[in-house]
């Protein structure tokens, strides 16, 4: 995932709230720490965790054991942790017990014999690192302190391959204990605990809370923040949508969230724009939760407000700027006409120093003849959307188009001036677009995006997209 609607970049809350709970939880775990009695025979990061494992005088020694451990860790600096990513990936699978166990499932003369010898291979084949990776979802907070584990062993592993491995079993276990099945969709209003809406200023990634003033408006009757959370996790958040009950499409930004805009009767609007998704923990991923937040909260908007007949978003699109960086100079790109209007607009040689003057100018929206220069740009994003192919030739190249194009949304609209933002201008030169999620035909796009990479878009936004070939 990526940007509105889909915040790959993860915010942190607030540095006083999150040392506050950090403190809390590193005192609790010392304290458990302390109650195991006699001294550690090994106090390196492979003796402790040799110790967690062998499980020497029961379940609470153990779990003991373990918050020592996470303690130790969580009050580490940087090269103490990569030591402890180091020793944790060298309680790996033993060589010669998995070769004997294939040996094993070789020689097997029935089914049943095969059956069993298969069942220790796979007892042979798990690393003892997952047996200690579950030890910490025992002690208080686990769960949270492995997510944040993971986001710290992202950034360190580099291409060590032991520690890719032990990534890749970290990332099965978060997988299987965050299914979807677990997780609690709850609204966040401006009658939520502090703390959370302390946390949701924090982890706002896409269009930053600037004011206490600016999170109300946002949570005002006629607007909806709804997420997901995870009953270990109860007052964290793992992704979170904004919505806005409006009427009809709404194509820039910040008139959606001006504070002096007047509040909408709920009753009234007909559209509900997704206009910001966050994923808030670093830690998860590579686990996506958007699709299914989306269509959660568009069946959830139907059941309550009769009136509403579309769902959108008002997205970014973060990758249009550095796209036209890339082909700016590649014959074709501009028509003849095209080239000619921008070069008189612009006073310069020809339409390709003009699209340059664009891309070099620190407010290209100020430009004296930015005007002219708008059906151009709209055509060419038109066409980085609906035609621009990345990875692999089939998927969309922008990254918030593939995500919104993978559940099923449809390419709707185009808006120049949709975010005049610094970071709406330096990312998109100012564009935004809408997808529209139709219930009655996102499994459709969605099946014909993912299995033949067709996009499905407005009839007018295809034919402008392709009218410069």
């Amino acid at each position: 995932m990526s940007d509105v609607v889909v915040a790959t970049k993860t915010g942190a809350p607030e540095s006083g709230l999150f040392d506050r709970a950090l403190k809390r939880v590193t005192l609790l775990w010392r304290d458990m720490a302390s109650s195991v009695s006699g001294p550690a025979a090994d106090a390196s990061w492979e003796g402790r965790m040799r110790a967690c494992l062998e499980a020497r005088g029961g379940e609470i020694s153990t779990r003991n054991r373990a918050a020592g451990l996470a303690q130790s860790y969580q009050v580490a600096p940087e090269t103490e942790r990569l030591a402890f990513f180091q020793a944790l990936a060298s309680f790996d699978s033993d060589v010669a017990a998995v070769e004997a166990a294939m040996a094993q499932v070789s020689a097997a003369q029935d089914v049943a014999t095969r059956g069993a010898a298969k069942a220790r291979l796979r007892l042979a084949l798990e690393p003892p690192r997952i047996k200690l990776l579950t030890q910490f979802t025992t002690i208080p907070d686990g769960m949270k302190f492995l997510v944040d584990m993971r986001a710290d062993l992202l950034r360190l592993m580099g291409g060590d391959p032991m520690m890719r491995a032990m990534e890749g079993d970290l990332r099965g276990l978060l997988a299987s204990w965050f299914d979807l099945g677990f997780l609690e969709l709850r609204r966040i209003d401006w009658q939520s605990p502090a703390a959370l809406l302390e946390k949701l200023v924090g982890y706002e990634a896409v269009h930053r809370i600037r004011t206490w003033r600016d999170l109300k408006n946002r949570l005002d009757s006629d607007r909806r923040c709804y997420a997901f959370f995870h009953p270990r996790m109860p007052e964290e958040p793992l992704i979170f949508v904004e919505v806005a009950l409006v009427q009809g499409l709404s194509g820039s930004v910040q008139k959606l969230l001006d504070e002096k805009a007047p509040v909408v009767d709920p009753r009234t609007a007909d559209t509900a724009i997704f206009y910001s998704i966050n994923n808030c923990q670093r830690g998860l991923d590579g686990i996506s939760f958007g699709n299914s937040l989306i269509k959660r909260v568009v069946t959830l908007l139907s059941g309550e407000l009769r009136g509403l007949k579309a769902f959108s978003t008002l997205s970014p699109v973060p990758g249009f700027r550095r796209w036209l960086e890339e082909k700016k100079a590649e014959p074709g790109l501009l028509t003849e006409e095209e080239s000619r209007i921008l070069a008189e607009a612009a006073g310069l040689p020809d339409g390709a120093a003009a699209l340059d003057a664009v891309l070099a100018a620190r407010r290209p929206l100020s430009l004296p003849w930015a005007g002219k220069a708008e059906p151009v740009l709209h055509r060419l994003c038109a066409r980085y959307l609906v035609l621009e192919t990345g990875r692999g030739g089939r998927r969309a190249r922008d990254p918030v188009g593939h995500f919104h194009l993978s559940n099923g949304a449809r390419i709707e609209r185009v808006n120049w001036r949709g975010d005049t933002s610094e970071k709406g201008v330096k990312e998109g030169l100012g564009f935004m677009v809408n997808y529209l999620y139709d219930p009655a035909k996102i499994e459709d796009y969605h099946e014909a995006y993912v299995g033949e990479g067709s996009r499905a878009a407005t009839t007018a936004l295809r034919k402008l997209a392709r009218s410069g070939r």
